[in-house]
């Protein structure tokens, strides 16, 4: 995943119940504040839904997309390193929904993220 590379995202555990990934701080990640990006965080948790939802695909299924997400950041993180942790709470024919918590070093919640994505069949 090129896009991930470029993020920094080293991919920790992938399996269809548990997709885990860490992110270092780093200062091309931060605001002007010294405060990892919310954009960043939200790139790390779709980075691992898309890998949970590609591990989930039903039968027939190709291929998968985001089509909704949700954030509620809950701390700043201004050091250290962010790990996701990323679980299906819903996996059905068309959709799975993907919840996925990040936390600091410390174990703190520093986000939580919520997203659909749709899986994509061939054309009949």
């Amino acid at each position: 995943m090129p896009f991930a590379a470029l993020i920094g995202v080293e991919l920790l555990q992938a399996d269809a119940e548990l997709v885990r990934a860490r992110m270092e701080w780093a200062p091309e990640r931060c605001t002007a504040g010294g405060v990892i990006h919310g954009g960043a965080l939200m790139a790390l948790a779709d980075t691992c839904g898309g890998v949970c939802a590609f591990l989930n695909l039903p039968d027939g299924a190709q291929g998968t997309s985001t089509i909704e997400s949700k954030t509620n950041f809950l701390r700043a993180v201004r050091e250290g390193a962010i790990t996701t942790s990323t679980r299906p709470l819903h996996k059905g024919r068309t959709i799975v929904v993907i919840e996925s918590a990040l936390e600091t070093d410390d174990g703190s919640l520093a986000a939580k993220v919520t997203q659909t994505q749709a899986f994509h069949y061939p054309r009949s």
